[in-house]
């Protein structure tokens, strides 16, 4: 794994800030200004340089897996040392399983159809002249995130692509980590000859980094973040180039009366226990006040070591099971941990009032055999991914199939749920005509 200049990008010290805000102002436009020169190279890009891009990033990876697990180590134990949680430690994890997943990402991404150039419609007009609207790069994409180095891989492998550049910011929790891929994706590139600035870092910059980013209107053309609540809202609200938002995520699963716990409890441990850390963990739990699974769930997520804090009429269905008194601020907390939130409604509506009052638009489920309050759940809940009997866990772009996902988008322009590589293209209009002018 070499660290020469292009590679490096001379960051000596991964969590330097040099220069305060102008100075990284100043690096980050010249980051952006080579960003874009390569995106122009991704742009005329075929598919089959692009995917050699991604595979001899994947072989790199294999290749230098003991590096990149040394090098998250010491995030690893930076983190403990300050008293990061154990579920942000999760998330910022890396290890041979996680490793092979991103290789597995980047392998399944080159096996995709190429997004850019597709034709989205097109017609000949009355006067012969001829239309297409075409799939194409947007070009510059920033992303700031936090404490997840897969992230990294998963961002540039898209950016790839779907034919754009791409410039980081990873956060100081993934500091090493984020060097170490870094440098073996530049690297990569270069092997296949394209440029190693289609993926740059602006993380030796730190904060101001990301400022530089948000400020950097014209030179950045959609910037992305992805983490907590505190992280988005401050890109929302600060940001002068153009946000696709991704929300937190405050699931929520209905148990309806009619389902039983031999579907309701495997799915529920499923999409609470597998990885509490992430966004499509489920967070509320509603049950109906008839539903005669409701017991059963509860004391078999009690068992797997989930809390359950409870209002007074669910304690009621937990029995013997040991619970946690509810408060108000539970129904909005995306714990991101072995912690749930439990309510009773009175019937299919009262769940989908509580959902509406306090989801963040991310995954709703609902579990039930009956197909009328399914299909109501599918036309009322208004959140970018609505499931029917089906894990909240497969609010993910490896699993619907896009490969992998820069994000999972809570807004409604543009870009709506988990965001691959179509969600990574915007439009042109090609006109062609025969000397038409008009009259």
């Amino acid at each position: 794994m070499s660290q020469n200049t292009s590679t490096a990008q001379n960051f000596t010290d991964v969590t330097a800030q040099t220069g305060g805000i102008e100075g990284a102002t100043v690096a980050v436009g010249r980051l952006a200004d080579r960003a874009r020169a390569a995106s122009r190279v991704l742009a005329r890009a075929d598919r089959n340089w692009k995917d050699r891009a991604l595979l001899a990033i994947a072989a790199s990876l294999n290749t230098h897996r003991a590096a990149i697990i040394t090098a998250n180590a010491k995030d690893l134990e930076v983190g403990r040392a300050n008293g990061t949680s154990d579920a942000l430690l999760d998330r910022l994890k890396l290890n041979d399983s996680r490793v092979d997943a991103l290789i597995s990402a980047l392998e399944e991404l080159a096996s995709l159809p190429d997004p850019v150039g597709t034709v989205l419609r097109g017609q000949t007009l009355p006067n012969g002249l001829r239309l297409r609207q075409v799939h194409v790069p947007m070009g510059v994409i920033g992303a700031i995130y936090e404490a997840r180095p897969n992230v990294t891989v998963d961002i540039a492998g898209l950016a790839l692509k779907s034919g754009n550049a791409v410039l980081l910011r990873g956060g100081s929790a993934a500091a090493h980590s984020n060097v170490a891929l870094l440098a073996l994706i530049r690297d990569a590139l270069e092997s296949v000859g394209l440029p190693a600035d289609a993926v740059a870092s602006v993380d030796a910059w730190g904060r101001d980094g990301a400022d530089a980013m948000m400020a950097a209107r014209g030179k950045i053309d959609v910037l992305i973040p992805r983490g907590g609540r505190e992280l988005i809202q401050r890109v929302v609200s600060t940001a002068k180039v153009p946000v696709i938002e991704t929300g937190e995520g405050n699931v929520h699963i209905y148990l309806d009366e009619s389902a039983d716990a031999s579907m309701a409890a495997p799915i529920l441990l499923n999409a609470k226990t597998q990885r509490p850390s992430v966004c499509n963990t489920v967070e509320t739990l509603l049950l109906h006040a008839n539903a005669k699974a409701a017991s059963e769930v509860l004391a078999a997520l009690h068992k797997a070591g989930v809390r359950l804090h409870v209002d007074a009429r669910a304690k009621v269905f937990a029995g013997a099971t040991p619970t946690i008194d509810a408060q108000e601020s539970d129904w909005d907390t995306e714990y991101m941990d072995l912690d749930l939130a439990v309510a009773v409604v009175d019937d299919l509506d009262g769940a989908i009032a509580h959902i509406r009052q306090h989801s963040t638009g991310h995954t709703e489920a609902i579990l039930t055999n009956d197909l009328a309050h399914a299909e109501r759940f599918i036309a009322e809940v208004d959140s970018a991914a609505v499931i029917v009997n089906a894990s909240t866990r497969f609010t993910d772009g490896g699993q619907l199939g896009l490969g992998a996902e820069v994000g999972i988008s809570t807004q409604k322009m543009h870009a709506r749920g988990p965001m691959g590589l179509r969600e990574l293209t915007t439009t042109k209009w090609i006109v062609q005509g025969d000397g038409h002018v008009r009259s």
